[in-house]
């Protein structure tokens, strides 16, 4: 059962606000002693009983999963244990995006800590694009590599692993990518969405993957006596979960079980211990610590990914490696240079894109897909999910580089909305013989796509997007967590909720709350397209900054824009503004509605 609070926002959202038995919620008050909101929050989100003291208070040792449940890890742990002792050359070949860059900082500090310096290898976004190749794993054999350690990426590559694996590399592939029925021809191949994986591991993102493969070496490394016989101490493992948290969040997997367990653990490593690299890049945004899911997704993950836009895709990596302070502080400055460049080409990319979408009429159309020569190949990605989140359709943008024989091909991005799985279209795409390469999640994908296929593919995604949303439910309601006055939006509130219930992100989303009957009393436009405003109870007292993103030449900002004198209900996320030391709590806006359209029913 729940109650709906509106029928007709401004987005044309119904908003429902779940029951929650408020015996089990007073129990929960009782017993934990937390104040009924956070109470209330953790029932409505389903926790079972039994789970809540892990779900409010999670520790490493309580709740970290057994390594070992993921297939295959057993076996390659000890392999790479024994190759370990017997001196073997080790390199690692890592994704391009921030999820490869902090896998590869993770694996590449493990070995370092027990004497090992491993060779990191980041492909060229733009020249060698997603993936593996066999140039690639040329260059690290004759560098002297005996074990390749690939990460966040080899899953599908079924032909540059058997060539990999042919030269005499041991390649272990440590991944969390769709995978298929079969396995790439290597040595060991470490992923929770294998077939035969049955760990409920499936939520990890690359780096999670990559940090459990460190554990299980390291624990097979103590059982072989290895510290002991060289007396040495192990590698502290903890202290690396600040990195495993950023790559966690920037890869947008869900922010449950162990995921949510990684995040809050690594958010907590005290300022003085956190990674260097992260440290200057921080300082270089104008943020400071603890990190926040907000400053992992928009202010640290752009600038770490900015490097692979702009040619130097080996940049995150290094900064995260290093424990140099000049270095990273010289790094951070050049990826923030890379950033800014990309914003601006981005921009112009975005404009281009939208014109093509509306003068060829495919805002309605089941799937949004554009392409163009001119557009810059590392940006497809931020462009799709721009495009998704303006039409909110899936969405794929196409651009066109050579490959390393000197072939055009185009090169895809794809990023979907709820209910449509846009990796397997892609992965059935590739079966269906139109893809050269294809795969990633169910929200975000990519592939590599020759010319001449383009309008096949594009006919083909449609028609297997369509039978997808057969079976989804077309009707957008907005889950209301709670009810408050403009007054009740205080600092000490959003500090509780961050504490005991966050970290928020992908399946543990941030609590709306509505705000009712508000009064607009200031409405400021910034950066052009964003509205601010200080909102108020209609009967008087204190006033709150609330902030709509995007809102410029919407129904949201136009309402926003006109409302100073007709009560309005809002609703959003909360959040602290830090400025000048001072601290501040404010509302992010994600709908409205006219507060005399109130349709108060129980459902």
């Amino acid at each position: 059962m729940s109650k709906i609070l509106q029928n007709h926002s401004l987005s044309h959202a119904k908003w429902v606000m779940p029951d929650a038995d408020m015996d089990q919620v007073t129990q929960i008050v009782r017993q934990f002693e937390v104040p009924e909101m956070v109470a209330r929050l953790v029932v409505q989100r389903g926790v079972a009983y039994s789970d809540v003291e892990s779900f409010l208070n999670p520790t490493l040792k309580n709740d970290f999963p057994d390594p070992f449940s993921l297939k295959g890890m057993g076996n390659m742990a000890e392999d790479v244990a024994i190759a370990i002792e017997e001196g073997k050359n080790f390199a690692i070949f890592g994704d391009f995006d921030v999820d490869g860059a902090t896998s590869s900082a993770v694996l590449y500090r493990f070995l370092l800590a027990i004497g090992i310096k491993a060779h990191i290898y980041i492909p060229d976004r733009l020249s060698e694009g997603y993936g593996p190749n066999v140039d690639a794993l040329r260059h690290l054999h004759e560098l002297g590599a005996d074990v390749l350690m690939m990460l966040d990426c080899g899953t599908t590559a079924f032909d540059v692993v058997k060539a990999g694996t042919d030269m005499g590399l041991r390649i272990v592939i440590a991944d969390h990518h769709e995978a298929e029925d079969e396995l790439p021809d290597c040595w060991h191949v470490v992923n929770p969405k294998r077939k035969d994986d049955a760990s409920g591991l499936d939520m990890l993102a690359a780096v999670g993957v990559t940090f459990m493969m460190c554990v299980a070496i390291n624990s097979r490394l103590r059982a072989r006596g290895f510290y002991q016989k060289r007396n040495m101490s192990e590698p502290d493992l903890k202290g690396m979960l600040d990195i495993v948290a950023l790559g966690t969040v920037c890869d947008m997997v869900p922010l449950v079980g162990v995921n949510r367990l990684l995040v809050r653990t690594g958010f907590a490593v005290p300022p003085t211990q956190m990674n260097i690299g992260i440290q200057a890049l921080m300082n270089v945004a104008g943020i400071s610590a603890p990190m926040t899911t907000y400053d992992c997704g928009f202010v640290i993950g752009p600038r770490i990914n900015a490097g692979s836009r702009v040619h130097q895709a080996d940049l995150g990596a290094k900064l995260l490696c290093s424990d140099e302070p000049e270095e990273c502080k010289n790094i951070a400055w050049t990826l923030n240079d890379c950033n800014d460049k990309r914003k601006s080409i981005q921009q112009e990319m975005e404009a281009q894109a939208i014109n093509m979408v509306e003068e060829r009429d495919m805002e309605n159309d089941s799937l949004i897909l554009v392409a163009n020569e001119d557009w810059h190949p590392g940006l497809s990605g931020l462009v799709a999910g721009r495009l998704k989140e303006k039409y909110n359709k899936p969405t794929c943008v196409v651009t066109y580089a050579c490959d390393l024989s000197g072939r055009k091909e185009g090169r895809g991005s794809g990023r979907s909305v709820a209910g449509i799985h846009i990796a397997q279209s892609f992965i059935d795409a590739r079966g269906a013989g139109l893809l050269e390469k294809g795969g990633g999640h169910a929200m975000a994908g990519g592939f590599t796509v020759l010319p001449e296929n383009l309008d096949a593919l594009h006919a083909y995604l449609k028609t297997h997007i369509e039978k997808q949303a057969e079976n989804v439910d077309a009707n957008v309601e907005t889950v209301v967590d709670g009810v408050l006055t403009a007054g009740g939006l205080t600092t000490g509130l959003v500090d509780m909720l961050q504490q005991k219930v966050g970290p928020f992100g992908q399946e543990q989303p941030e609590p709306q709350f509505l705000l009712r009957n508000v009064r607009i009393h200031k409405v400021d436009i910034r950066g052009g397209s964003h509205i601010s405003v200080m909102i108020g109870d209609w009967e008087g007292g204190a006033r709150v900054k609330a902030m709509a993103f995007r809102a410029v030449d919407t129904p949201l900002g136009d309402a926003l824009q006109r409302a100073g004198t007709r009560p309005i209900d809002i609703l959003g996320r909360l959040t602290i503004n830090e400025w000048m030391g001072r601290r501040s709590a404010e509302m992010h806006i994600t709908d409205a509605a006219y507060s005399d359209a109130h349709d108060i029913a129980a459902e």
